[in-house]
């Protein structure tokens, strides 16, 4: 059945006039009478009485009348959604992300892309840097705000967009709390809380770095996936650790953040956006566009 036939029973239905109807529908009406009657051919019922002073609906073309209007109507919603996802403007748009991006670059760009694109709905996920790029492979996910360095699948990209070096968190009564300044070549007898290398394998292998280049590498006292994990364990003792500097925002009595005088450039770490270009959508392609105009990247 086509959809043109059930908006010319619709019309007709409403106006209860051939010529009325033709009109309506910017066609003759003999062309319109024809096609009625296909349809009710088609269906193998009369959807209509036709008289001497117009037509009436049947009582099968009443009951028929309200499913077809619901059916054009949801044929339209279809056609302006897939015309939206065409442009960007609709459609689902699933977001992995890291914690740390939550405190400033996740918002700032989930604000600017709902307000200039307010017909895509946003997924949200927050997981590990490692998760989310398995959920690009896995095409679960269709961009991910990870942490750098991270180990990327073939095929996806990543766009930096904020660079920072870590910071020493130490508990508030080490003796650490009170030196200035504090160096990372100093730091080779301390026991380090490191992030794990399975799901963090990125922050783990940068800290381990910044050490190396320092002359030592870091004694492991324990492992931890997050950022605010680790911090946990700082502030109940069991050892140090190197954080992102934006991490210095989560204020505790317990714990003291020292900038390190002697920290490697090379050793920076960041937060960056990742996708695969070979499925990006037109979706995918606005994010990326708010984000590299919101950071200066164009």
């Amino acid at each position: 059945m086509d959809f043109r036939h059930l908006q010319q029973f619709v019309v007709l239905a409403e106006t209860l006039n051939f010529r009325r109807a033709a009109e309506r529908l910017h066609m003759s009406q003999p062309p319109l009478s024809v096609s009625i009657r296909k349809l009710e051919s088609e269906l193998g019922v009369d959807l209509f009485v036709r008289g001497k002073d117009g037509v009436r609906l049947t009582p099968s073309g009443e009951a028929a009348l309200a499913d077809a209007r619901r059916a054009l109507f949801h044929a339209n919603q279809f056609n302006e959604a897939a015309r939206a996802a065409s442009t960007g403007d609709g459609g689902v748009l699933r977001v992995g992300f890291v914690g740390s991006a939550t405190h400033y670059i996740l918002p700032r760009i989930v604000t600017a892309f709902r307000s200039r694109h307010p017909g895509v709905q946003l997924v949200l996920r927050e997981a590990t840097s490692v998760r989310i790029m398995q959920g690009l492979e896995d095409d679960t996910l269709d961009v991910g705000v990870v942490r750098v360095p991270v180990s990327s699948h073939a095929g996806t990209r990543l766009l930096p967009l904020q660079t920072e070096p870590f910071i020493l968190a130490v508990p508030s009564a080490h003796p650490l709390a009170k030196v200035n300044p504090v160096r990372l070549q100093d730091l080779s007898e301390e026991g380090f809380i490191l992030y794990t290398q399975s799901d963090a394998a990125g922050l783990r292998m940068a800290s381990i770095h910044a050490c190396q280049l320092r002359g030592f590498t870091p004694r492991l006292a324990q492992e931890a996936v997050q950022v605010q994990t680790v911090l946990s364990l700082v502030e109940a003792g069991l050892g140090i650790a190197l954080v992102p500097s934006i991490n210095r925002r989560l204020n505790s009595e317990k714990i003291t953040y020292k900038a390190l005088a002697d920290f490697p450039e090379s050793a920076s770490i960041g937060i960056s956006l990742t996708w695969r270009p070979d499925v990006e959508t037109p979706a995918l392609r606005n994010f990326l566009q708010v984000a590299s105009q919101l950071f200066d990247l164009q």
